[in-house]
């Protein structure tokens, strides 16, 4: 059976293994109808960033290590250059990572009616800041420190939420709010009945 087109944004906060959720569901939907998918994660964006050691990686290293988002001009160019060079009428999108500021939520609507999405659903891995702090401090990358952690939290609750809230009630956008706590199998089957596939 042929599915539908599919675009999702998925939100949680550092740790809740968004990026890992977004990756199964892209097998889940090639298996089930061998559509190709566009994971557009600013993360891995920011990182090939880093790797280029100009200017503007340098600047980015130093807000990151102090837990602060980046600046929308730059997160938007990054995500942009994703669908621009990616993205056709006949993939699914993933977009993970962005939108991540309601300036951000604003342009990323405009996006999705130029691109002609429509029925965006966005999957919301909600986690306690416990779990994931220990899930961070796990991981032992060079800016999860405990403080760097912290800043990342308030950020993302003072100007991540508010971008998700922002589609709350907007025409063509449905928000799943996913139990995080659950191991990754259990997540990734809540997702998937959540989203009805």
């Amino acid at each position: 059976m042929e599915t539908q087109i599919q675009t999702f944004i998925f939100y949680g906060q550092v740790g809740s293994g968004k990026g890992t959720q977004a990756k199964l569901l892209m097998e889940y939907l090639k298996a089930k109808d061998g559509r190709e998918s566009v994971y557009a994660g600013t993360g891995e964006g920011f990182r090939k960033l880093l790797e280029t050691k100009n200017y503007t990686s340098s600047l980015v290293k130093d807000s990151m290590l102090r837990g602060e988002l980046q600046p929308d001009f730059l997160t938007t160019s990054i995500f942009t250059n994703i669908l621009v060079s990616s993205l056709d009428a006949g993939k699914h999108l993933f977009a993970d990572g962005y939108p991540r500021t309601t300036a951000q939520s604003e342009t990323f609507e405009t996006m999705m009616k130029f691109f002609k999405r429509e029925s965006i659903k966005i999957i919301y891995i909600e986690l306690s800041k416990e779990e994931a702090m220990k899930r961070n401090l796990l991981r032992g990358r060079a800016d999860d420190t405990e403080e760097g952690l912290n800043r990342r939290f308030d950020e993302y609750f003072n100007n991540v939420m508010p971008s998700m809230e922002y589609f709350k009630d907007k025409e063509g956008y449905e928000v799943c709010t996913i139990d995080g706590e659950q191991s990754i199998e259990d997540v990734q089957k809540e997702i998937i009945s959540a989203i009805g596939l």
